[in-house]
């Protein structure tokens, strides 16, 4: 049997209901896992850990290969917007360099549904999407379900929202 929500203002209700609290369980199941290097006093545009290393040193040019994401090392480095990216090799260092802003991952590496929904949480390197040449990060597989839902837009609400966002430490959102 198909209902008509438009006709029932309370069923319409509930559905609104449902939905957000579907958001907020996500966010809350999101929480806990944001461990690692995750800082929610810093005011950084970027996620970075203690000693400014980005996606917990995961070589970001690495995500748009055949192989996928791997892990970077200290002896391969470069710095973009503050943040300190670690590379597997001197020629993805050097084609990171040549075009950072291709790489580096949307929103600074923060969970880019997070940032759809006003939050700024930790991005987990292994829960990430390219789209339309664009790499973005997930705080975990359930966020990232949600995500892959609807990127394009979820996207555009993160875009929205991120001018807002990408000053502000994550404990004031």
């Amino acid at each position: 049997m198909t209902t008509n929500c438009t006709r029932h203002p309370s069923r319409r209700a509930f559905i609104a209901a449902a939905s957000l609290l579907s958001l907020g369980t996500l966010l809350s199941l999101a929480t806990p896992n944001m461990a690692h290097a995750y800082d929610e006093t810093s005011k950084l545009a970027v996620n970075v850990d203690a000693k400014s290393v980005a996606m917990r040193g995961y070589d970001p040019v690495s995500y748009f290969s055949k192989g996928g994401p791997g892990k970077g090392t200290a002896r391969f480095t470069a710095t973009h917007e503050g943040a300190t990216y670690w590379f597997a090799s001197a020629s993805n260092r050097d084609t990171f360099k040549s075009a950072p802003a291709k790489y580096a991952p949307a929103f600074g590496g923060f969970c880019a549904m997070g940032v759809a929904m006003e939050k700024k949480l930790d991005g987990d390197p292994l829960r990430w999407h390219v789209e339309d040449g664009k790499l973005y990060l997930n705080v975990q597989k359930a966020v990232q379900t949600r995500f892959l839902e609807d990127v394009k837009g979820n996207v555009a609400k993160a875009n929205v929202n991120w001018p807002t966002l990408r000053n502000k430490a994550p404990k004031e959102l």
